[in-house]
């Protein structure tokens, strides 16, 4: 199969000034990013950054990393990501698989399950990941993602709070997680570019309000999400200083 590989990099970062271009091991991240996910993809997929600043593009230029320039005022990812694919011209039946740029650690083989479960799901919209959880401290977490899934791997909800609860769980106290484990969110999607060109048209739902999770809209309307289970957890991704020195030291900079 063929796909592309968005990678949206913008430039301002409340928490880290110009993260797209903090240097990781000698390279911007955001190039980074997009050659650890070109290296171990099959031959003809395309990996472009959609970028919103110069800045950006140039430092893509520099390393060979087919980059484009988006608006600066999209109110999110998803709506950058339709930009691109329109400025790629890219048809409605294709596959695109968002990458966020603050990943340098994506595994490819994770992008490509990604991308090869949306095709042979035709009923979903939108393909993710998962991972199973075994520390009770994330599982509590409001900032780690959980999600539930029907017997066919389709998300039936994501949510902050603590999901699947086990019924007994407030009385004995969370010591141990239920089995099987909960499972963690991993944020990569792969869209139908169909899809995603209405996606940002569709009118906010109320639980992706109260949650702050954009993929409730898609659901709320209707919208399946096929989900990749993976036993593996992803590398630590960068929203801080303090992550992007542990990046650079896992990765020996």
């Amino acid at each position: 199969m063929s796909y592309t590989v968005l990678i949206p990099a913008r430039l301002a970062s409340s928490r880290l000034p110009n993260k797209p271009l903090a240097d990781i091991a000698g390279l911007p991240m955001v190039v980074r990013v997009a050659q650890r996910v070109a290296s171990g993809l099959p031959a003809g997929t395309r990996v472009v950054v959609a970028a919103d600043h110069p800045s950006i593009l140039q430092a893509c230029a520099q390393h060979g990393v087919e980059a484009l320039l988006t608006r600066v005022d999209h109110p999110s990812g998803s709506d950058r990501l339709a930009e691109a694919c329109e400025l790629l011209q890219l048809p409605d039946e294709a596959i695109v698989v968002n990458v966020q740029g603050d990943e340098p650690l994506i595994e490819p083989a994770l992008v490509s399950a990604v991308a090869t479960l949306l095709e042979q799901r035709p009923e979903a919209s939108l393909s993710t990941a998962a991972h199973p959880l075994h520390e009770v401290a994330e599982f509590t977490n409001p900032n780690v993602v959980k999600v539930v899934l029907d017997a066919r791997d389709l998300a039936l909800y994501f949510s902050r709070a603590s999901i699947a609860w086990w019924r007994d769980g407030y009385a004995q106290g969370i010591q141990t997680l239920a089995t099987p484990a909960p499972l963690r969110h991993i944020g990569i999607y792969g869209y139908r570019v169909g899809f995603l060109r209405q996606f940002p048209r569709l009118p906010q739902a109320p639980i992706e309000v109260t949650e702050a999770l954009e993929q409730l809209r898609a659901m709320w309307h209707g919208h399946r999400i096929a989900v990749h289970v993976t036993q593996e957890a992803p590398g630590p991704g960068v929203d801080t200083p303090e992550d992007l020195e542990r990046v650079r030291r896992l990765l020996g900079h």
